[in-house]
């Protein structure tokens, strides 16, 4: 009977060993990063490139000629 209570506690005492152990190696790493980029406007020229356009006129909203 004794000898009974003993495996009982030392498998009791084995099992909280192993628990513990387990839940400690358990790391989360937030691997969100926010990253804010402020994007310069584009110039006339660079616009009228890649739109296909002859003139960068349209592009430029500051210019009235």
């Amino acid at each position: 009977m004794k000898n009974i209570f003993l495996s009982r506690i030392s498998l009791a005492v084995l099992f909280l060993l192993a628990a513990t152990t387990l839940t400690n190696c358990v790391h989360v790493h937030d691997t969100r990063k926010t990253v804010v980029v402020k994007q310069k406007p584009l110039p006339p020229g660079q616009a009228k490139k890649i739109y296909g356009d002859k003139s960068a006129k349209k592009h430029a909203p500051g210019h009235n000629k």
